[in-house]
């Protein structure tokens, strides 16, 4: 039924309908060059297929499901025995579901497993990001369990099975299983090694009795999780198991959900163990060392699970700018509005080219290649979780009121725009650990630098650039407090370096142009008017089947 005065015009399609992957040129780009050619057109297949789902409107009823209709704990069942139960919303399951079944948490034992985990990661998370969490710690915990091979041989399969179980049954008697990770303490925080929690060894060798808190502990409906303990011979990290095999409950009282910043779909919480039941991973006294690769594959998943927000924030800022009409003509052919969208466009395929480049450096697995990772990762991380709240906010500010609305989708993810930068270790814990790999491990400063030279010569900003870092590298007065300003140096030219060697010209000379020259505003919306902008902005624009 409609009035004489509600008449619909002028209002922006909804973006749906489209093939996630196959419209992001700077991902699909980046794939083809870091995929080998014989398994190249079969990697790019299984992400349009995962694209086209992303792009859905099955997908899009998922996602504003699972987020509307949050997780419930139940502490008790009507009898009042304790089972610590989080219910979930079906759309959660779907979601969640679908992510294992395209091979999300399967990255460790197969050729480019990593390029096209990483690649499909920032696909489907652009669905929606909640359910991201237990996937990417479920990823990322093999390799801290590959430190026992009894261990990574019993759990492994498990993690990288392309099917989904969500019922809370021994390990035993499942195809799949998810893991979740405990680290952090009221008490702590980051500095995990101020835990209480105690583990007393039990009599079978390598069990322990683990009694204590932790502050935050996602995705407590996983099977397994990683824990940090005080062993009698210091922090070690351990396994802690859901279920028990004999059917029973490990001792992991859920005390509750956190009201949370971000999304809903997904159940953060507090969680108190009483002599639970845990394996040994690792030596004792060796736990950060143990958890550490976790912790890098994770802060990893930070970088790409930004990547894609922002992705998707552009996404919708140039679909809409693309049919919304506005002072006689579509808001894209604006030059302002022209510039703001190709400056938030030249930050998207920054942070994909980067984190696509290190996803692929898991692949590659030379030494040349760790070394890169051990002090890129945490570069990246910093730098694109940091961007990611403004491009956000810039992005939602494109629709107007319109974005201001939450069946516009931008809302939850300017809310969700913070999370990656506080998550495995916030600002100044990544600036932190770059300054102990430049101070303690050569070879990894080696890496970086070998891997910005590759463009050099190429353009004169990049390597004068290049020049101040090293200046600033070989300063140590103060570096502590001038830690930030050097991971950004760092940051912004490697995202320089890489887009030289392989972006089309008109994305390299602008990004170089502001972020490595002096003619950038604070704000988006200020490149030089100069630049050809129109290019910048096509290649960003998603276009619906």
């Amino acid at each position: 039924m409609t009035t004489p005065t509600h008449t619909v015009t002028n209002q922006v399609p909804p973006l749906v309908g489209y093939d996630v992957f196959r419209t992001d040129a700077a991902l699909t780009e980046a794939v083809a060059r870091h995929a080998a050619p014989a398994r190249r057109a079969q990697i790019e297949q299984e992400l349009s297929e995962l694209g086209v789902s992303a792009g859905s409107a099955q997908a899009q009823r998922w996602a504003e499901e699972a987020n509307t209709y949050g997780p419930v704990l139940r502490t008790h069942d009507r009898y009042g025995n304790r089972i610590d139960e989080v219910d979930f919303h079906p759309s959660w399951h779907r979601l969640l579901g679908h992510a294992v079944g395209a091979g999300l948490t399967d990255a460790w034992s197969r050729p480019d497993g990593h390029l096209r985990r990483a690649a499909g990661f920032l696909v489907w998370s652009q669905a929606e990001a909640g359910h991201g969490c237990p996937v990417s710690m479920t990823h990322a915990a093999v390799p801290a369990l590959r430190a026992d091979p009894e261990l990574a041989a019993e759990w492994e399969p498990r993690l990288g099975a392309h099917s989904y179980d969500p019922q809370l049954l021994p390990a035993g008697a499942k195809p799949s299983a998810l893991f979740g990770m405990g680290m952090t303490e009221k008490q702590g925080g980051s500095d995990v090694r101020a835990n209480t929690t105690r583990a007393e060894p039990l009599a079978e060798p390598g069990t322990y009795a683990l009694t204590g808190h932790k502050w935050f502990c996602s995705a407590p409906m996983s099977d397994g999780f990683l824990v940090l303990a005080q062993a009698p011979g210091g922090l070690t990290c351990f396994l802690l198991p859901r279920v028990l095999p004999d059917g029973t409950r490990n001792p992991f009282a859920i005390q509750r959900l956190k009201d949370k910043l971000g999304n809903r779909s997904n159940a953060s919480s507090e969680v108190e163990f009483s002599r639970a039941w845990a394996r040994r991973v690792g030596e004792e006294g060796r736990g950060v060392a143990t958890i550490i690769e976790m912790v890098a594959a994770t802060r990893l998943d930070c970088a790409l699970g930004s990547a894609a927000l922002m992705r998707q924030a552009v996404a919708q800022a140039v679909h809409h700018a693309t049919h919304r009409g506005a002072f006689g003509g579509p808001l894209i052919d604006k030059p302002l509005m022209r510039n703001v969208l190709a400056d938030l466009a030249l930050e998207s395929e920054a942070a994909t080219v980067a984190a696509l480049r290190l996803a692929a450096a898991y692949d590659a697995d030379t030494e040349q290649e760790r070394h890169l990772r051990r002090l890129a990762i945490a570069v990246i991380k910093f730098w694109v979780t940091k961007r990611c709240p403004v491009v956000a906010a810039e992005a939602l500010e494109c629709l107007g009121g319109n974005g201001y609305v939450e069946e516009s989708g931008m809302p939850r993810i300017f809310r969700e725009s913070p999370l990656n930068s506080v998550w495995e270790g916030s600002g100044n814990v990544q600036a932190l650990d770059v300054l102990r790999v430049l101070q303690r491990e050569p070879d990894a400063l080696n890496a970086f630098l070998s891997e910005i030279g590759l463009a050099r010569g190429a353009d004169h900003r990049l390597d004068g650039a290049i020049k101040d870092l090293l200046a600033e590298l070989a300063d140590l007065d103060g570096i502590e407090s001038r830690a930030r300003r050097i991971v950004e140096r760092m940051a912004l030219v490697l995202q320089g370096s890489l887009l030289v060697r392989f972006a089309p010209p008109a994305v390299a000379d602008a990004f170089c142009a502001s972020r490595l020259g002096s003619d950038w505003g604070s704000v988006f919306g200020t490149l030089p008017h100069t630049l050809d902008l129109a290019p910048i902005v096509e290649r960003a624009r998603p276009i619906p089947r």
